[in-house]
């Protein structure tokens, strides 16, 4: 009988190992529900915010002042009338002083504040939406791998900055006809009320009471706690990956990453290493697969953007 003959590895196919390891790492992290969790959280305490925002600021400015402004503007024309501004961003003071101390040591009360904001900068919508970059092939641990060692930025994290930027509408973009419709700008306009004052945001303090102010303070929290659960997973996988990546240089032939794999509950088959099987390995994964066989028309950007929104708002229902 003859011997089989082990399949040798190389830089290739001990890529494709990788990847099926750290997708493994990934779904079986805790940090993975943790990130889950932590974007359901921030969708339910927002809906709950546009209303407590809308409450506050319509107790500071009364929507009868603010049509009151508006047919001034209408009458005198800009300024002169009054200004009035589409804002979706806001401070909330709390009421309640803290005792300090000024920079003559000499006590004073302060007044605190949490800066409530419903558009979205880059870095929270990356980790938002890291699973469906990670599935376009994008990559949105790009910044958070670098961590502060800014001297690591080289083409590649460039290039993946770039890619992101392209995907969620940051940055310059060549559609400029404005029929295409991304993340940044969905974000952008999902939530806004008209305020009395200018565009500058830091301009107008929305006095509320220390458990309104908390409130928004846990609100705000809610949102870091997005970014920083995105921080977290991948530094999770990344410690077990660059563990693994070192012991993959050292296997020579695939059934010493089997035993491996077999250890770690890890399914790997050398059926993977064949031809274009990394191709078939994100193509036909039984998620995947199984979205190539519904018969239904694939959502357009356009689409998944409005039903992301619609998510939003129906978490409102929750408390």
């Amino acid at each position: 009988m003859q011997k089989e003959k082990r399949q040798t590895l190389n830089a290739d196919k001990r890529k494709v190992i990788a990847d099926i390891f750290q997708q493994h790492f990934e779904d079986n992290s805790k940090y993975k529900k943790q990130h889950s969790e932590a974007i359901e959280r921030y969708n339910s305490l927002r809906e709950q915010a546009k209303v407590e925002i809308n409450n506050l600021v319509r107790f500071h400015q009364p929507q009868e002042d603010i049509d009151t402004i508006r047919s001034m503007i209408n009458k005198y024309g800009e300024r002169n009338g009054g200004e009035l501004y589409h804002d979706n961003c806001f401070h909330v003071q709390n009421s309640t002083p803290r005792m300090d101390t000024d920079y003559n040591g000499n006590p004073v009360e302060k007044f605190d504040d949490v800066h409530v904001v419903f558009k979205a900068n880059k870095e929270f919508l990356t980790s938002y939406y890291r699973d469906e970059l990670r599935s376009k092939g994008l990559d949105p641990d790009y910044d958070v791998r670098l961590g502060d060692d800014y001297g690591k930025r080289n083409p590649t994290y460039y290039n993946a900055e770039s890619n992101i930027n392209k995907y969620l509408g940051f940055g310059s973009r060549n559609d400029v006809s404005g029929n295409h419709s991304f993340y940044k700008d969905a974000w952008e306009n999902d939530f806004k009320l008209w305020v009395i004052g200018t565009s500058y945001c830091h301009s107008r303090m929305f006095k509320a009471n220390e458990d309104t102010y908390n409130w928004f303070k846990n609100f705000d929290v809610a949102k870091e706690n997005v970014v920083l659960a995105h921080k977290n997973i991948f530094d999770h996988v990344d410690k077990k990956m660059q563990k693994l990546k070192l012991g993959l240089k050292s296997y020579r032939y695939f059934d010493q990453a089997k035993e491996l794999a077999d250890k770690l509950g890890v399914v790997l088959n050398e059926s993977v290493l064949n031809e274009s099987s990394s191709m078939a390995l994100s193509i036909y994964s039984p998620t995947n697969l199984a979205d190539l066989l519904t018969d239904e028309v694939e959502q357009t950007r356009e689409e998944k953007i409005a039903i992301a929104k619609q998510l939003l708002r129906e978490q409102q229902s929750i408390n």
